[in-house]
């Protein structure tokens, strides 16, 4: 694996983590209605390029050595890993809230597997 395609695979999926922020952290409220917020500020932004970083290097990890086939497992356990360990205690509250906070980790997860397609098509 060189460098040069590492990097030409880390620019979609770094694009894709900043168009497609993790969904749902940041809850505004207008007029009783939640509303996602999205957080575009540098930290937010270098954060998302050093997750793109980590998920790549798993990637290339995955396709380089262990094999090819179940990408989408992979990436959508990964995606399962990250979304849901800060909503589980949020699930205790109202039903209202439950239904926000699964939808909220469902998107988050969907972020993972779309970069694991974006990922097997470069690295693949």
């Amino acid at each position: 694996m060189t460098l040069g395609r590492l990097l030409l695979a880390w620019v979609p999926v770094a694009v894709w983590f900043v168009v497609a922020p993790p969904i749902g952290y940041r809850v505004g409220l207008v007029v009783g209605r939640q509303y996602f917020v999205w957080s575009y500020n540098r930290w937010a932004v270098i954060g998302r390029l050093l997750e793109a970083v980590v998920v790549t290097l798993l990637a290339s990890l995955w396709f380089d050595s262990l094999g090819s086939g179940g990408w989408w497992l992979l990436f959508l356990l990964i995606g399962l890993l990250v979304a849901y360990p800060v909503r589980w205690q949020l699930l205790t509250t109202a039903v209202a809230e439950r239904r926000r906070e699964l939808l909220a980790g469902l998107m988050d997860t969907a972020r993972y597997v779309v970069a694991g397609a974006i990922l097997a098509w470069r690295l693949g």
